[in-house]
């Protein structure tokens, strides 16, 4: 009589051991399809075809699932800057700063869903430390003392992970004719603000992180950093 473990082997092959690195690749996986408000404990045990108890052995809770996939992204991100060409700090920090930013935010372009996430943690994971060290260490190649990096990072804020934080963010499914309704009553109190937003206001999706953030009005505003910086670096 052939040996019930024996017969049971295969089934356990064909189906992989669930792992924490398992368990948030399938939590980003689910982001990326669905949206971060989609990712729920339920949904992740679902997608991995276990039960919902057998995921705390792996993470403890929601929020270490989020912590976990927010340094999934930022392993990333410190991948993709370690594999791209760029000149040296001392032969060019701007292009260099430039580079690695715009590398990162390439990495977000693909999980829409990360900057949300990456606000909203309370720790700083290895991964972060190393990106920012890496940011210091161009600094430093390119003249830059560290009292006038300190300044550099909290001018760059979220910019130097590849994003920005929107002033307004409307209603997703507001139209454009119900937009230009509204702008049309509030002409009369804001003249100046409802004039910009009439002229400029824009909703790329195949291009942003947020409303009126693409990637033109991104570089424009690292490009103003940088050389603002530049000018206090040599003095001029």
């Amino acid at each position: 009589m052939p040996d019930m473990a024996t017969q049971t082997e295969p089934s356990r092959e064909r189906r992989a051991p669930l792992s924490r690195e398992r368990v948030l690749e399938t939590a980003v996986a689910i982001a990326d399809e669905s949206g971060i408000d989609s990712l729920t404990m339920r949904h992740l045990a679902e997608a991995l075809g276990v039960e919902a108890m057998s995921l705390y052995y792996h993470v403890a809770n929601k929020e270490a699932v989020l912590d976990g996939i927010a340094d999934v992204i930022v392993d990333e991100i410190n991948q993709a800057v370690s594999r791209v060409d760029q000149p040296t700090a001392e032969d060019d920090w701007k292009v260099a700063m430039r580079t690695r930013i715009l590398t990162a935010r390439e990495v977000l372009l693909e999980h829409r869903w990360a900057p949300e996430v990456m606000e909203s943690r309370t720790n700083v994971s290895p991964g972060v430390i190393r990106y920012f060290d890496g940011l210091l260490g161009i600094f430093r190649g390119g003249g830059f003392s560290y009292d006038l990096a300190h300044h550099a990072l909290h001018a760059l804020g979220s910019r130097a992970l590849g994003f920005t934080q929107e002033l307004f963010e409307p209603e997703d499914d507001a139209g454009d004719e119900e937009s230009m309704e509204m702008l049309e009553q509030m002409a009369g109190q804001f003249p100046h603000l409802v004039g910009m937003l009439a002229e400029v206001v824009h909703d790329d999706p195949d291009s942003t992180l947020g409303w009126c953030d693409d990637q033109v009005e991104f570089e424009f505003g690292l490009d103003l950093i940088l050389d603002g910086l530049d000018r206090l670096r040599t003095g001029t």
